[in-house]
């Protein structure tokens, strides 16, 4: 049985009447009047009190302001009676369309990468079909979620996709001191039905214009080759550690190809090995050319 505690606020004419657990998760309720009741049966039968003026509900309380024509002194433990009569007999505070969308289930897990700048947030869900990377918050017009992310004074840059964000710090923080606030902002989010990206503005960047069908069909023979190279054989593998390698150029004159280093893989300690040795030497054999170069536009 739900028990009401009266406790007074800095308002005289404003009391607030306070449950033992949330009665809504989703912000703030303000009824003026009682045609504005509709999605909260309680807020309507409270207005039937004539000294009624305004109604608010938010978190574990509802707070009443009172016109001047009674104390609450007065009247107060009945205001609380009526209000534990009403819950504990089954009646509704909110309705389901006021408390709006439920919550989406969501998980999110860290994940360390070779890059000790960057952790991986892992999600359970699609986040992005195209990945996307935002250096500061001025590239976020795509992304609400990453341009929230940039109002955290450690977020150096976001990179998602599909269903992870891997986010690099600057180094005026550890990691242990922030993983837990960035993980619970992430989770909250989403659950909360935000919008996480635009795939259609996300469509209109030039990174994201490099990985259309158009574009590729555009290149020349060798150049499609090695974005396939690179699909199929190097994105898994550091896609799984929180980056992503994709394809910028090729010179065909002087046999070399540019890549972009993205996430984890962006100003990695390891990446040089990974380009000279992992990709460049891939590149050489599966193209059987000897003289190909790779090298990183943004090493």
């Amino acid at each position: 049985m739900e028990k009401i505690i009266i406790k007074p606020t800095q308002n005289p004419a404003i009391l607030k009447f306070e449950f033992s657990n949330f009665i809504t998760r989703t912000g703030n309720h303000e009824f003026k009047n009682i045609d504005e009741t509709a999605n909260s049966p309680l807020a309507k039968q409270l207005f039937y009190l004539p000294f009624v003026k305004t109604v608010y509900i938010s978190g574990n309380f509802i707070a009443i302001e009172r016109y001047s024509i009674i104390e609450w002194a007065d009247v107060q433990d009945e205001v609380a009676k009526q209000i534990e009569e009403f819950v504990n007999n089954g009646g509704e505070i909110l309705t389901a369309e006021t408390e709006g969308p439920k919550k989406i289930p969501v998980t999110v897990y860290v994940e360390t990468t070779p890059n000790p700048a960057v952790l991986k947030f892992v999600c359970n869900k699609l986040l992005t079909k195209t990945p996307a990377e935002f250096k500061n918050i001025d590239e976020t017009g795509a992304s609400p979620l990453a341009k929230e992310l940039f109002r955290f004074p450690f977020v150096k840059e976001v990179f998602m996709d599909e269903n992870n964000i891997s986010i690099t710090k600057y180094a005026v923080n550890d990691w242990d001191e922030v993983t837990g606030e960035i993980r619970a902002f992430i989770k909250k989010y989403i659950e909360e039905g935000n919008e996480v990206i635009n795939e259609a503005l996300l469509q209109q960047t030039p990174q994201a214009e490099k990985q259309q069908e158009a574009y590729f069909d555009s290149l020349d023979v060798t150049s499609q080759r090695i974005i396939n190279i690179l699909e199929e054989y190097v994105k898994p593998a550091v896609q799984s550690d929180g980056g992503n390698i994709a394809f910028d150029s090729y010179d065909e004159a002087d046999k070399r190809v540019k890549v972009i280093l993205q996430g984890a893989c962006s100003g990695c300690p390891s990446s040089t090995f990974t380009l000279k040795s992992g990709i460049e030497n891939m590149l050489k054999d599966m193209l059987n050319d000897n003289e190909i170069k790779v090298e990183a536009v943004n090493a």
